[in-house]
């Protein structure tokens, strides 16, 4: 259900995930400059920070039904499943959460675009 709207839709689930993944990608960033094997996640990190970004602009090119939002959903996708790929190779239990959250905002991408 949009915000101007009174009907859920497929974009309002997405939107949803977007920002759920946005948070959790945040989070799990703190987390992990928190590990004393920080170093060692340098790439994951960055995909972190990555998928964090593309997730909020999607929500604003969504929002705005852009006539790039199909792109922007796949490329979101493609994102999150590269983030949930690194995250998956740290056994702690923030990254596999936000490899799990990661996964699920990119399906419902996919769906989307």
């Amino acid at each position: 259900m949009g915000v101007l709207s009174t009907s859920p839709t497929n974009m309002d689930h997405c939107i949803e995930l977007c920002i759920k993944c946005a948070r959790a990608c945040e989070e799990c960033l703190t987390a992990c400059l928190q590990e004393p094997d920080a170093q060692a996640r340098v790439h994951c990190i960055q995909k972190l920070i990555d998928c964090s970004k593309i997730c909020l602009q999607l929500v604003s090119f969504l929002s705005r039904n852009s006539e790039f939002s199909k792109q922007y959903c796949q490329v979101c996708a493609d994102i999150c499943e590269a983030c949930a790929t690194h995250c998956e190779k740290f056994q702690d239990a923030h990254c596999q959460e936000c490899a799990k959250i990661c996964r699920e905002c990119a399906e419902a991408c996919r769906n989307m675009a």
